[in-house]
C-alpha cells in the first residue's frame, strides 16, 4: 500500500501571484492577493500554500469545502459565481471563472512551471484495451536503454522507480502538471503516461503536450459517456491534434485504428501485425524459451529492431510493437535496441495485474487480470487456452454504473472460449451487483452446452474454481487485477483478488508463489 501523505509533486515551486496569475490567463481576480505555490482539487488533499480550486460535482458545490481547505493551509481559491457567493468574502483571495475546469490546466501549467517546451519527453497511450500495458512497456524500454522514467496508469504512478498512488487511469490537471514538474525535477528523460477518452473530454490533458502519442485500438466499452462507438473515437482522436502531440504511432489491426490514421493531421506512422493490412511496421513474433518471447519489428526504410519480452499473446505483442515504434518516434537508434535483444534479459517489464500469474509450480495455474470488455476477454482466454492442457476455467465480474449493454456480450464470450464460466461480484459501485450479474449471466447462458456458475461473492468464486481445478488446468479471473480495493456502495473496501487467489490454492493444497 502506498501511504496517503506520499503526494506527487514537485519539492520546490515558485511563489505565484494571484493577480498576477489572473492577469496572464485574462481571468479575474477578487479579493486580496497572495502567492500560490500548489494546487488541490480536495480539501483533504490540500497542502500549504495551495489554490484550492472549488467545483460543482453532482451532489454538492466544493467551495463548501473551503473552511476544511482553509484550515489545511490553502492561501486562495479558484471557482465560479456560485462558488464566490458560497464562500461568501470579499476579501478572500479569489480567481473567478466561468468554467474553473476549462482553466485548471492552464493555471496548473503557470503554478507548476510546466509552461514550453522544457522537461521530459511525454509520451501519452490510448485506446479501449491495452493503455495500462504499452505504458508499462514504454517505461519499460525506455529504462532498459539506461534512461530514468516516470510512469503514470491506472494501476501505479512512479517517478525515478519511487511510487505513489494512483486512482484515475489519468490524473486530473493538477495532479499530471505536479507529476512532469516533478520528474523534470528529478532529471527524468522520458514519462509514460495512460490516456482515456473521459480524461480528454474533461479537459484533464489541457497544456500537456505529448511528444509521441500512440493508439492501441477500438472495442464495444464506455458508451454510458460516448453513446456510439464513432463518438468513443471522436473522444480518442482528441489526443492526436497539434494542441495534444506532436507525432502519432498508431496501430492498424483494427479497422478503427485506420480509420483514425486517415484522419490524424499531425505526422504519423503505423504499426500492425505482418500480414494482418497495410501498415508501414510490420511486427511477427516467435516463441522463446523460459517463458520469453522474441518479437521482430521492421520499419518502411529497412529498420529491423528484435527485442526479447516476457509477454505472450498477440494482443500482448500489438502492445509491445507500439511502445517500440513510438520510441524510435522519439528519436532513439533502433540499434539502440540490441540492449534487450536475444541473449539478453529482454525487455524489463512486469505488468501487475494484467494476465499476472499467481500461483506457483504446482497444481492449476491462477493469472488475474483487469481485463472488462469482451475485446479483453478474447485476447486473454485464445492465449491461456494455446497454454492450457487442461480446462479453462474462468471468473468474471464487472464494474457498476458503466456500459451496460457491453455485458451479455462479455458473458457470451467467456463461455464461448472457456470451458467453466463462474460469475460473480467486481465493482457494483453504487449499481444493484445482481443486476450487473444477470447481464453477464444473459450472455453466458446464451452458449449452448456451457456450464456457468453464479456466485456473487468473489472469495467464494475464486474457492469453487480452484475446487473444479486439476493439474493442468488453468483460471482465469477477469475484473479486479492489481487493485486493492472493491468498489461497494461508493466506498472502498480493502480486497486483494491476487492475496484471495493464493489463500485459496493453499487452502486447497497447492501452495502459491
Amino acid at each position: 500500500m502506498v501511504p496517503e501523505h506520499n503526494a506527487l509533486r514537485p519539492q520546490f515551486t515558485q511563489p505565484v501571484a494571484l493577480s498576477a496569475l489572473a492577469l496572464t490567463l485574462g481571468l479575474e481576480h477578487r479579493g486580496d492577493d497572495t502567492t500560490v505555490t500548489g494546487v488541490a482539487l480536495a480539501s483533504s488533499a490540500v497542502q500549504p500554500g495551495d489554490l484550492f480550486v472549488a467545483l460543482r460535482g453532482v451532489n454538492r458545490h466544493g467551495s463548501e469545502f473551503w473552511p476544511e481547505a482553509r484550515a489545511a493551509g490553502a492561501s486562495g481559491i479558484l471557482t465560479d459565481d456560485d462558488g464566490v457567493e458560497l464562500v461568501n468574502d470579499p476579501n478572500l483571495p479569489i480567481i473567478r471563472a466561468d468554467n474553473p475546469r476549462a482553466v485548471l490546466g492552464a493555471v496548473s501549467a503557470q503554478i507548476y512551471g510546466t509552461v514550453g517546451d522544457e522537461g521530459p519527453t511525454i509520451f501519452g497511450v490510448t485506446g479501449t484495451n491495452g493503455k495500462t500495458s504499452t505504458a508499462f512497456l514504454l517505461e519499460a524500454i525506455l529504462r532498459g536503454l539506461g534512461q530514468a522514467t516516470a510512469l503514470s496508469t491506472t494501476a501505479v504512478r512512479q517517478v525515478r522507480g519511487e511510487t505513489f498512488r494512483s486512482s484515475l487511469t489519468t490524473p486530473e490537471a493538477p495532479d499530471i502538471h505536479a507529476m512532469i514538474a516533478r520528474a523534470h525535477e528529478e532529471g527524468v528523460s522520458g514519462i509514460a503516461v495512460e490516456i482515456s477518452a473521459q480524461a480528454l473530454d474533461k479537459n484533464r490533458l489541457d497544456h500537456v503536450v505529448c511528444d509521441v502519442a500512440g493508439f492501441t485500438n477500438l472495442s464495444h466499452d464506455h458508451l454510458e459517456d460516448f453513446g456510439t462507438m464513432e463518438n468513443y473515437l471522436d473522444a480518442k482522436a482528441d489526443l492526436f491534434t497539434p494542441e495534444r502531440a506532436r507525432t502519432a504511432v498508431i496501430c492498424v489491426d483494427s479497422t478503427w485504428g485506420q480509420q483514425l490514421a486517415r484522419n490524424v493531421d499531425i505526422p504519423t506512422v503505423t504499426v500492425g501485425h505482418r500480414g494482418s493490412g497495410d501498415a508501414q511496421w510490420l511486427w511477427e513474433s516467435v516463441p522463446s524459451d523460459q517463458g520469453m518471447t522474441t518479437l521482430r519489428v521492421d520499419g518502411p526504410a529497412g529498420e529491423s529492431i528484435t527485442v526479447d519480452v516476457p509477454l505472450s499473446g498477440d494482443h500482448m505483442l500489438a502492445n509491445t510493437a507500439l511502445a517500440v515504434v513510438m520510441v524510435v518516434n522519439s528519436g532513439v537508434s533502433p540499434a539502440d535496441f540490441a540492449v534487450m535483444g536475444p541473449g539478453t534479459a529482454g525487455i524489463p517489464v512486469f505488468i501487475p495485474g494484467r494476465m499476472e500469474k499467481v500461483s506457483g509450480a504446482r497444481g492449476p495455474q491462477v493469472y488475474v487480470d483487469a481485463g472488462r470488455s469482451a475485446d479483453a476477454y478474447e485476447h486473454t482466454l485464445s492465449t491461456l487456452r494455446e497454454q492450457t492442457a487442461g480446462q479453462l476455467i474462468m471468473v468474471c465480474g464487472t464494474s457498476g454504473n458503466r456500459d451496460a449493454t457491453k455485458r451479455p456480450i462479455m458473458g457470451a464470450t467467456a463461455a464461448r472460449l472457456a470451458d467453466v464460466v463462474i460469475v460473480t461480484d467486481d465493482d457494483p459501485r453504487r449499481e444493484d451487483p445482481d443486476a450487473i450479474r444477470q447481464g453477464l449471466l444473459e450472455g453466458a447462458r446464451s452458449v449452448p452446452g456451457a456450464q456457468v456458475h453464479e456466485i456473487p461473492d468473489p472469495s467464494e468464486a475464486i474457492r469453487l474454481a480452484v475446487s473444479l481445478a486439476r493439474d493442468g488446468d488453468t483460471i482465469l479471473w477477469t475484473g479486479p487485477g492489481s487493485q486493492d480495493y472493491r468498489d461497494i456502495g461508493g466506498v472502498k473496501v480493502p480486497y486483494s483478488a491476487r492475496g484471495e487467489a493464493r489463500h485459496a490454492l493453499t487452502d486447497a493444497g497447492w501452495g502459491q508463489q
